[in-house]
């Protein structure tokens, strides 16, 4: 596993997270995001007001990013949605799974009660697999409710896990 160090984001990241959010928002295969979203409105998208963004550096340079955020208002506000993005080249290397861990420690340390995925691609099985190792439990599958540029429509997965037990 790579040494992956986690800080959050800043101004000086942006081109660093559109070149990762370009590749993946314009394959289309992971997020419910238009294809051919600008630069302006993606990073407006992933750097929203509510939204914690954080960058994760490897030997220094930008390898991956992820934001933490309420999942809903009021009532839902003791639960909390992730969104990640990998640099290409560094996939497999332990940059998501290190995200992914600093998101459950800071989501901890933020109050939440919980994590929830709204809408993981099933295709997605690298990141399925990722959440089903780090103890999410699919708890909603919606039929079809996705389609995948190459594979048609696919099912899209609710993902959660408790961490007041952690």
């Amino acid at each position: 596993m790579t040494d992956v160090a986690i800080r959050p984001h800043l101004p000086g990241d942006d081109a660093a997270l559109w070149r990762i959010l370009e590749p993946v928002f314009r394959a289309g295969e992971t997020y419910a995001i238009d294809r051919d979203i600008s630069r302006d409105d993606a990073l407006a998208y992933w750097c929203g007001p509510e939204r914690r963004v954080f960058s994760a550096l490897v030997d220094g340079v930008v390898a991956g990013s992820y934001y933490i955020v309420r999942n809903q208002k009021g009532g839902g506000s003791h639960v909390c949605n992730c969104g990640f993005a990998t640099d290409p080249g560094q996939t497999g290397k332990g940059v998501a799974r290190a995200m992914l861990a600093h998101a459950l420690d800071t989501a901890r340390s933020l109050g939440f009660r919980a994590m929830q995925f709204n809408f993981v691609v099933s295709s997605n099985t690298r990141a399925v697999a990722i959440w089903e190792r780090a103890g999410f439990d699919i708890v909603g599958r919606l039929p079809d409710a996705f389609r995948h540029p190459e594979k048609g429509y696919v099912d899209a997965l609710v993902m959660y896990k408790a961490l007041e037990t952690d």
